[in-house]
């Protein structure tokens, strides 16, 4: 059963079309979903770590990419120049993409290669109109709704 119904959802809910799109995501065959191999790290209450093996892999061969709540991380190793002999090659060195959903006011802050593992940080920042906030209660008189003039644009 790969389909789902979910307009019983989209009935008492507003703004959550992403929820779709996540489903079919979380329900698609991905082909190469072992490599290359990969950790998610709580790095902190609002912090977290991607650290991904791409043994072979140079910085100029790997590129990260954000867009909207995509992450998105790409390897596509140089050919081999030199008349290399390999008796045993080991090391994979395919090409790569995998693509991570982030949440809503996740922010990659950087990333980095280090011993053949790539390390891409991520912080949840949420913006203060956002945060929760107490609201106060007046008491007495009810007060009176404002009114909010129209005025033609000239």
């Amino acid at each position: 059963m790969t389909d789902f119904d979910f307009s019983p959802l989209f009935r008492s809910t507003i703004g959550f079309d992403r929820l779709m799109r996540l489903a079919e995501t979380a329900t698609r065959v991905d082909t190469g979903a072992g490599y290359p191999p990969y950790n998610i790290e709580a790095a902190g209450e609002n912090a977290y770590r991607l650290t991904m093996a791409v043994a072979g892999f140079g910085p100029d061969e790997i590129d990260v990419v954000v867009k909207e709540n995509d992450l998105t991380v790409t390897g596509k190793a140089k050919t081999d120049d030199d008349a290399t002999k390999y008796l045993h090659r080991g090391i994979a060195r395919r090409a790569f993409e995998r693509h991570f959903q982030l949440a809503d006011h996740i922010k990659v802050t950087g990333a980095g290669l280090a011993n053949g593992m790539l390390s891409v940080d991520l912080v949840r920042d949420v913006p203060e109109a956002a945060k929760p906030r107490k609201i106060a209660i007046a008491t007495g008189p009810a007060p009176q709704p404002q009114t909010i003039e129209q005025k033609a644009a000239a």
